[in-house]
C-alpha cells in the first residue's frame, strides 16, 4: 500500500514538473478565440506576465501552468494544451529562429481601458463594448464631463464609441431629426457644451477631439470605429471653422472653411473633402461606401485580406492582425472603409479590399502614442441599422472580425523580449 501510494505521489510530481505551461491555442482549433483573450487579461491582473506567441497558430498563448489559471480556462471554455518547460523552451527557440517568420511577444501589464461613450448607451450599442463584455474584460465608460475634467490621463487604451466629432449629431437629421432619441440627444449635447462654457456642440467636441490627441501624444493607446475615425479628424483638420450648417449649430456654415482646413493636425487623413449638405448622410469623402457599392460588393462576397508583417522587425503591425484566417469578412457602418487616396503616407495599412481600392484595418503613431481605425460598425452584422437587436457573441465565439478589436486591447500590454545572449 505504502509502495503504491508513493508510485502515485511520484506520478502527481512528475506531471505537475511537466505540466509547467499552459498552451492556449488561437488556430482553427480554438473553441472560443474571443474569451481566451479575456484569460490572458485575467492572468495579467494577478500580476504575473504571459507570452504571446506571434505568427504562431493564429498568435496563440503560452501561461503559466498554474491551476488557477487551468479552472479559469475551463470555466470559460476555452481550448488548451499543457505542455512541460522542456516544450516551452524548445518552443521559444523556435519561434525566435532568424528563419521563422515567428516571435514571442511578453505581455506584462494589463491596460486601464476607457470607453468614450454617452453613459446612455448599453454595451450592445457598440462592438467594442460587446466584445469586452463577452470577453470579461473590465472598462470604465468616460464621457465629456471626464475627459474637460482631465482624467484621461490615469488611463492607458480608449475606445471612441461611434462618436461625431463635428457637432452634426451624426448626421441623421434627415432621416431621425422628429424621432424622441434624437430630439432629446440634441437637447443633451447642447447642454453639455454650454455647461463647459461652449456656445456651440461643435466647440465642445473638437476640445474634447484635441485632448485625445494629447493623450495619444502622451504615449497613449486610441481605437476608433465607424464614424468616430474619420470624423474625428475633420473636427482636428477644420480646428473650429465653421462648415456645419444652421440645424445644428445655429447659424449658417463659412462656404471658405474647407479651403482653411490644416490637414497637419489629423492622424491619419489628408485632402479629403467634406460633405456640407446637412442633409447627406456622409461626413466626407474619407468613406469609401459609395464607391464600393459601384463594385458590386455585398454580404456574400465582401471580404478583406489581412496583410502579414515580420514579427520581430514589424511587432506592433503584427500583433495587430494576429487571427486564423487571413481573409475576414467585410462589414457596414456609417464609416465603412477608408479611401486609399485620402490616407496619409506614414500610415500603416493592415487590412483592406483591394477590388474597391480601400482600407479596412489602419494604425498609426502619433507623438509617443498609438493609434488604430477599424471601419464599419459590428463585424457580425453586415448591414446594422439604428434599433436592430444586438449581437449575441455566444453565436460567435471564433469571430476574426472579433479578435481585431481584442489584439489592440492586448497591445498595449506588449514588451519586447529580450534575448539570451
Amino acid at each position: 500500500m505504502r509502495k503504491l501510494t508513493f508510485i502515485l505521489l511520484c506520478i502527481a510530481i512528475s506531471f505537475t514538473v511537466s505540466a509547467a505551461k499552459i498552451l492556449v491555442p488561437m488556430d482553427e482549433t480554438q473553441k472560443n478565440h474571443l474569451k481566451a483573450y479575456g484569460v490572458a487579461f485575467w492572468v495579467l491582473e494577478k500580476d504575473v506576465p504571459i507570452e504571446w506567441m506571434l505568427n504562431f497558430r493564429g498568435g496563440s498563448f503560452l501561461l503559466p501552468g498554474m491551476s488557477g489559471v487551468e479552472n479559469e480556462l475551463v470555466i470559460r471554455g476555452v481550448s488548451y494544451q499543457l505542455i512541460s518547460d522542456a516544450d516551452a523552451a524548445r518552443l521559444e527557440q523556435q519561434l525566435s529562429s532568424p528563419n521563422a517568420n515567428t516571435d514571442m511577444m511578453r505581455l506584462e501589464k494589463p491596460p486601464k481601458i476607457a470607453v468614450y461613450s454617452p453613459k446612455s448607451k448599453m454595451p450592445w450599442d457598440d462592438a467594442v463594448t460587446l466584445a469586452l463584455s463577452y470577453a470579461e474584460i473590465p472598462y470604465d465608460v468616460v464621457y465629456d464631463d471626464e475627459l474637460m475634467a482631465d482624467e484621461l490621463s490615469t488611463y492607458d487604451w480608449l475606445h471612441l464609441h461611434h462618436e461625431d466629432f463635428t457637432g452634426q449629431y451624426g448626421k441623421f437629421y434627415q432621416s431621425f431629426k422628429n424621432y424622441s432619441w434624437y430630439r432629446q440627444q440634441q437637447k443633451d449635447y447642447e447642454a453639455s457644451a454650454a455647461k463647459h462654457g461652449f456656445a456651440k456642440v461643435s466647440q465642445l467636441k473638437l476640445a474634447i477631439a484635441r485632448k485625445i490627441r494629447d493623450f495619444v501624444a502622451g504615449g497613449g493607446f486610441l481605437f476608433a470605429m465607424c464614424s468616430a475615425t474619420d470624423s474625428f479628424d475633420i473636427a482636428l483638420a477644420a480646428g473650429g471653422l465653421d462648415f456645419i450648417e444652421a440645424m445644428y449649430d445655429g447659424d449658417p456654415a463659412d462656404p471658405a472653411a474647407e479651403s482653411q482646413f490644416d490637414f497637419g493636425r489629423t492622424l491619419a487623413f489628408e485632402n479629403f473633402k467634406v460633405r456640407m449638405d446637412p442633409m447627406e448622410y456622409e461626413f466626407s469623402n474619407i468613406d469609401n461606401t459609395e464607391a464600393r457599392r459601384s463594385r458590386a460588393l455585398n454580404e456574400s462576397n465582401d471580404y478583406f485580406k489581412l496583410f502579414q508583417f515580420s514579427a520581430k522587425w514589424d511587432p506592433i503591425p503584427t500583433m495587430l492582425t494576429q487571427n486564423h484566417i487571413n481573409l475576414v469578412k467585410g462589414f457596414y457602418g456609417q464609416t465603412t472603409s477608408f479611401k486609399s487616396s485620402v490616407i496619409k503616407p506614414d500610415v500603416v495599412i493592415m487590412g483592406e479590399t483591394m477590388s474597391a481600392d480601400e482600407a479596412k484595418y489602419i494604425h498609426g503613431v502619433f507623438g509617443k502614442g498609438f493609434w488604430t481605425f477599424y471601419g464599419g460598425h459590428d463585424p457580425e452584422d453586415y448591414q446594422h441599422r439604428v434599433g436592430e437587436d444586438p449581437t449575441d457573441l455566444n453565436l460567435f465565439p471564433n469571430s476574426p472580425g472579433y479578435r481585431l478589436i481584442l489584439n489592440n486591447i492586448l497591445f498595449p500590454a506588449a514588451k519586447k523580449k529580450k534575448r539570451k545572449t
